[in-house]
């Protein structure tokens, strides 16, 4: 009998190659489990059940071939909805494109497809990625699986809630400001933003393209590391790709942290925090301490600012993005009346108030008499920040942060006080404004809800990053005893 919550890709993997399970009966047992427990929990949109067991067919076949398999063939992953699957209906969570069929995949499904990877269906989000909570989605509302009353975060919930309620091994998520590590630290899992540039973003519906980065959500280091090494790397359909390798063993490079230097930073005050985060966090940095690690204090004095920052450049790009948006192309609804009509009735009834507000937002700051004052500002405190962790990197390796200012707040709690929810992005946005690399580990203060503890690298330093994210990971019993 499988059991899915015990299923990681390196269990599955072994479980494949000596033949205890196959590929087939492992994939359905998904849709079985999907079939009853996405009921309550909403974290799919879609599921792609036809062609998941053609691809495990597939793999059984090969298998009994005694063909070599990489290691993540047959491996059931969720992905988010704006990441485009062939001939999947991809709506980005907005009733704008809700008939819209993919023409082609993303890279990243084109290279996970290449290694093996099965896919179960696509997972629920904030309309075009815009929210912390996962309310904004045009359909249904995905309920965090540790409190049903809870919401799962955002914008990538669903693909967190589907890893987290054991209707998927992992998940792709995006993250844009927070979007993959806020939601892993509100349901107690890994989520990783890459460097800027080590994925490419062909595929993915845009919303910041400056800022956007696709990241996995995983029930461990190990599986997030196994899911990165398989999605980076230059690709010729993205200009903002590099040319970038990760190799899933360098998590394993060090025993420990000695030589390593991790900064904590001066201008965020651990003791505003709430208790049990405060707590906690104190109690990861003894942790660290006791890995080896040499902490020291670093000084990053506009990161307060980024925040602001990220929310006029956001608003900024995604207008622009949005507007290819018109109900003439992708998914039309409205044939008839004029010009005017159609853009009034699609774009003023379909995209739901969250996205109107910040393509209102993004318009006003870009308009003339504005720009200088707001977008241009917004560059330039954008350069400040990228230069001030840049400083901080010759002084250490690694800087830690919490990932949320609180654990997963209520339904409704925050959906009608947008600064509110805003806030719960103030720790995650400063990586994505820098376009450096951060990872997100569960921090289990008690039996209840996590919090997150947030681990951030240089550019490209994500396998230093990961190796310290799995020592910790290890020590800590997955955050459960610190």
């Amino acid at each position: 009998m499988i059991t899915l919550h015990e299923l990681t890709i390196k269990k599955i993997h072994s479980l494949l190659l000596n033949k205890e399970i196959s590929t087939f009966d492992l994939v359905k047992e998904f849709f079985d489990y999907i079939e009853k427990k996405d009921k309550e929990i909403n974290a799919y949109r879609s599921l792609l059940k036809e062609e998941a067991l053609g691809q495990a067919n597939e793999i059984d076949r090969k298998i009994a071939a005694g063909e070599n398999i990489p290691s993540l063939a047959g491996v059931p992953l969720a992905i988010k909805d704006n990441i485009l699957i062939k001939n999947s209906i991809t709506t980005a969570g907005s009733q704008i494109l809700k008939n819209y069929k993919a023409a082609y995949d993303a890279t990243v499904i084109t290279r996970l497809r290449k290694k093996g990877a099965i896919f179960l269906g696509k997972t629920n989000l904030d309309e075009f990625a815009m929210g912390s909570s996962t309310e904004n989605s045009a359909f249904e509302k995905t309920k965090n699986p540790l409190d049903l009353n809870r919401v799962p975060g955002g914008s990538s919930g669903g693909s967190a809630a589907a890893v987290a309620s054991h209707q998927a091994v992992a998940a792709l998520g995006s993250d844009t400001g927070g979007s993959v590590r806020q939601p892993a630290s509100f349901c107690g899992l890994v989520g990783l933003k890459p460097t800027y540039g080590a994925v490419s973003r062909f595929g993915l519906i845009a919303m910041a393209s400056s800022l956007d980065q696709i990241g996995p959500i995983a029930k461990n280091v190990e599986d997030t590391a196994l899911l990165l090494e398989a999605i980076v790397g230059k690709d010729k359909y993205d200009s903002t790709s590099e040319h970038f390798q990760f190799q899933a063993q360098s998590i394993y490079n060090k025993k420990d942290l000695k030589n390593v230097k991790i900064g904590i930073v001066k201008e965020i005050d651990i003791h505003s925090l709430e208790k049990d985060l405060a707590e906690g966090f104190r109690k990861s940095i003894e942790l660290l301490k006791q890995l080896g690690a040499e902490i020291e204090e670093i000084s990053l004095p506009h990161i307060s600012l980024g925040l602001a920052c990220y929310y006029v450049l956001m608003p900024a790009e995604a207008s622009s993005n949005l507007a290819r948006f018109d109900g003439l192309r992708f998914s039309p609804s409205i044939t008839s009346g004029s010009l005017e009509d159609i853009y009034l009735k699609t774009r003023g009834g379909d995209f739901g108030q969250e996205v109107k507000r910040r393509i209102m937002l993004g318009t006003f700051v870009l308009s003339s008499g504005y720009y200088d004052a707001f977008y241009l500002k917004a560059r330039l405190v954008q350069v400040l920040i990228k230069k001030e962790f840049e400083k901080a990197f010759k002084k250490v390796n690694l800087i830690v942060l919490p990932t949320t200012p609180s654990p997963a707040f209520k339904f409704n709690e925050k959906i009608n006080d947008p600064l509110a929810m805003y806030l719960s992005d103030i720790f995650t946005v400063p990586a994505n404004i820098a376009g450096i690399p951060a990872v997100s580990l569960p921090l289990w203060t008690n039996d209840k809800l996590p919090y997150g503890f947030q681990l951030i690298a240089d550019y490209f330093q994500e396998a230093l990053m990961l190796n310290a994210a799995y020592l910790f990971e290890q020590a800590s019993n997955y955050g459960k005893h610190l």
